[in-house]
């Protein structure tokens, strides 16, 4: 049975609160939104290598792995700890809604959220680049599957409009924030994998677009000297790509349940038990179980 949702708002309340604390702290929140970076960057190389080889024949059921499997970059940000941006949008709206931190504060958390997600990605991009797994081909001389397919990712991003980045990132986190909120919901750790990944295969199978998948995307393509890679054309997508996750994120889901949900005065409902690891904070943040992306 889904707790309520206005005791998912004030554990979002309190969520935005411990990440504002945390923020205060020289590197802390820094590191756990690089962390997260690099977890969604795992989930794009672990996309490219098993879908790539599918793609290369073809196969209709491409789109469909590549939903599959990118599920696990939001499970390792939940359960192994990070700070996303796609959902710190959410996270850190609902708060200021709710009043427990101010808009600026919200503000701060996703600038300085998003700002170490593209740390991580950038780090991670540049080991996988060091690695060479993009270049693994199947035969000596043959095309390698992987760089392949990122080439053409990116050639598919790079040909697209502002605004068609814009509502394709506006619908991506329209899901992904979806997908967080039903975890906030539910106190089972086998329910948010299970939400975790119906939501993300409906993003990626989808064609949306993620700002922290295409740090990786992208970074990756500047190493690789993927042609028309540019750090102009990079800037260009986080920029629409991001607004569109903040609307999609913060405005479409945060803004809608906080007012939906909001509270009437005098209501007496439950207070959220404390002492309990908000997913993603540091262990000795006693607020309230909720989100850590």
């Amino acid at each position: 049975m889904p707790i309520s949702p206005e005791l998912a708002l004030d554990e979002q309340g309190a969520a935005a609160e411990s990440k504002l604390a945390l923020l205060r702290v020289p590197g802390r929140y820094l590191v756990l939104s690089a962390l997260a970076g690099a977890f969604i960057g795992i989930a794009v190389v672990l996309m490219i290598m098993v879908s790539g080889p599918l793609n290369a024949v073809h196969s209709p059921w491409t789109k469909l792995i590549q939903g599959a499997v990118f599920a696990v970059g939001l499970v390792l940000v939940i359960f192994s700890g990070g700070e996303l941006v796609t959902s710190t949008m959410m996270t850190a709206v609902q708060g200021a809604v709710r009043r427990r931190i101010s808009p600026l504060g919200a503000l701060a958390l996703i600038v300085a959220c998003f700002v170490g997600n593209l740390i991580g990605s950038i780090v991670f991009a540049w080991l996988v680049h060091k690695a060479g797994v993009l270049n693994i081909a199947p035969a000596p001389g043959a095309p390698a599957p992987g760089a392949t397919l990122l080439e053409g990712l990116l050639h598919s991003k790079l040909t697209e409009s502002g605004s068609t980045l814009f509502f394709r990132g506006v619908l991506c986190n329209f899901l992904v924030c979806l997908t967080v909120w039903m975890g906030v919901r539910t106190r089972s750790d086998a329910a948010k994998i299970m939400v975790i990944f119906w939501g993300l295969l409906a993003f990626v199978s989808s064609g949306f677009e993620h700002v922290v998948a295409n740090m990786t995307t992208f970074s990756l393509g500047l190493f690789e000297h993927v042609p028309g890679v540019t750090v102009g054309a990079f800037a260009h997508n986080m920029l629409f790509v991001g607004l569109g996750n903040l609307v999609g994120g913060g405005l479409l889901v945060g803004v809608a349940y906080a007012y939906t949900s909001h509270r009437k005065s005098g209501s007496a409902e439950p207070a959220p038990t404390p002492g309990t690891p908000v997913e993603g904070a540091t262990p000795n943040a006693a607020v309230p179980a909720g989100r850590g992306a």
